[in-house]
């Protein structure tokens, strides 16, 4: 299997232009942004997570292992949101969308790294 490559991109961050098609995972639409701005290719609200495990979080580093864990059993229980995903990887490079300010600690970070097994299983 070639090496697959998935970027992240917060939603409030100039597009890069490297013509990877881009998809935004998150259940809200980024306040404030207009479809044309953010040029995602879809909008996949059922793979972010659940609006209850989101406000439990809260953004709140101290629960990330925690959010973490409770997110990817999520994504164990609803395949269908995510395969769309791992067939538009294995085509070629793409990239999350996602509105959180915290780079490391959000919900694409999950994502890619969740993806990323999937796809070394295929």
């Amino acid at each position: 299997m070639k090496h697959v490559r998935i970027d992240l991109s917060r939603a409030y961050d100039a597009p890069e232009g490297n013509g990877s098609p881009r998809y935004l995972i998150d259940r809200v639409w980024p306040r404030g942004i207009t479809k044309d701005v953010l040029n995602v290719e879809q909008w996949l609200r059922e793979v972010a997570p659940s609006t209850e495990l989101r406000r439990w979080f809260g953004h709140d580093v101290r629960r990330w292992d925690d959010f973490v864990q409770r997110y990817r059993a999520e994504l164990d229980s609803n395949p269908t949101a995510w395969e769309p995903l791992v067939e538009a990887a294995k085509r070629g490079p793409i990239t999350l969308v996602y509105g959180a300010r915290d780079r490391e600690h959000n919900q694409a970070v999950v994502l890619r790294d969740y993806l990323a097994e999937k796809l070394s299983h295929h």
